[in-house]
């Protein structure tokens, strides 16, 4: 008899710690709008990479041909572009390189706010939020998670892009032909000389640069947006304001380049260089060719680039989330 007893309340007992329909289906709910959120994220973060790469790779292509040429020249970033458009033409020289970031633009950015929106999701179940407006400490650790899944894309997609760029300064004997005929050669001959380290050579350097970087660029666009855009009655950010989102791209991608130039410097030449270099052996190499200095090259066109590649970036975005809300609700 008390055997029955202690098995009936041991079956109530589990009984009672099993969800209710109607916390399954609260749960089912939480977990599907999580996802909803962010693929909405990964949809937007391509749109507003594809905006990025219109607006900034000629940028893009001056600092890292600054970063890579031999010492002379050079005269600066001005020198650079007068150069390319004589020897390549406008639209050729300026965009050299492009198609590796445009094929690789969209998962690359998808997978950073896909990531942001992850690690945001993250930081919210592991501390808490007040209103929904997380602190700057939080979007800070939601924008350096971001980088890790996105260095995956990054990387080797940058180092075909640095190789693309590179090989225009080249000038070419007459019937010579390129070492490279596009991205897909690179990556076949980087595959056939060293296999898949060859391709992700730079990882490390590329999540060192896209750590710190990402946690800077997401923080002070969010702070900065919300001081830019008006407050309703409540003193909730009100209307969108794309003025707002504008100057807070803008100033997130100088904040983004400050820390880490030195770094991408590094990433640049490794990237770049024959052989099997190390990360060790750059930084010596590059120190002993100018000193400090020798790990700024090219910031000049590096910021001039962030204000409007950055701001195209977040403007591409909210318009995406905002064309999403106003189609499927």
């Amino acid at each position: 008899m008390s055997s029955s007893s202690s098995s009936s309340s041991s079956s109530s007992s589990i009984t009672d710690k099993l969800p209710s329909a109607k916390e399954l289906e609260q749960d089912v709910a939480v977990a599907a709008k999580k996802s909803v959120s962010s693929l909405r994220d990964f949809a937007a973060g391509g749109v507003g990479g594809i905006f990025a790469v219109v607006v900034g790779h000629p940028f893009d292509l001056v600092k890292v041909r600054l970063q890579t040429a031999e010492k002379g020249v050079y005269t600066g970033a001005m020198d650079v572009v007068r150069k390319t458009v004589a020897r390549e033409g406008l639209m050729r020289g300026m965009y050299a390189g492009v198609s590796a970031p445009l094929v690789g633009v969209t998962p690359m950015f998808a997978v950073s706010f896909w990531g942001y929106g992850v690690g945001k999701q993250l930081v919210e179940s592991f501390s808490t939020v007040k209103d929904g407006q997380f602190s700057v400490g939080q979007i800070s650790a939601a924008g350096f998670f971001s980088a890790i899944p996105m260095t995956i894309i990054t990387a080797p997609f940058e180092r075909v892009k640095i190789i693309l760029q590179i090989q225009g300064q080249k000038r070419l004997a007459p019937g010579e032909k390129p070492r490279y005929s596009g991205g897909v050669d690179v990556v076949r001959q980087l595959f056939k000389e060293g296999g898949i380290k060859s391709v992700y050579r730079g990882s490390v350097m590329t999540l060192a640069r896209d750590g710190p970087g990402s946690a800077a660029y997401f923080a002070t666009y969010e702070v900065i947006k919300r001081r830019l855009t008006p407050k309703d009655e409540n003193g909730k950010p009100g209307k969108l304001s794309l003025t707002a989102v504008c100057a807070a791209g803008g100033a997130a991608g100088v904040a983004m380049w400050i820390p880490v130039f030195p770094v991408d410097t590094i990433k640049s030449r490794l990237q770049s260089a024959e052989g099997n270099a190390g990360i060790m052996g750059t930084v010596r190499q590059l120190y002993a060719r100018g000193g400090l200095k020798a790990f700024f090259p090219g910031m000049g066109p590096a910021m001039a680039r962030a204000v409007p590649a950055n701001a195209a970036t977040f403007l591409g975005v909210e318009l995406a989330h905002s064309a999403m809300n106003k189609t499927f609700g």
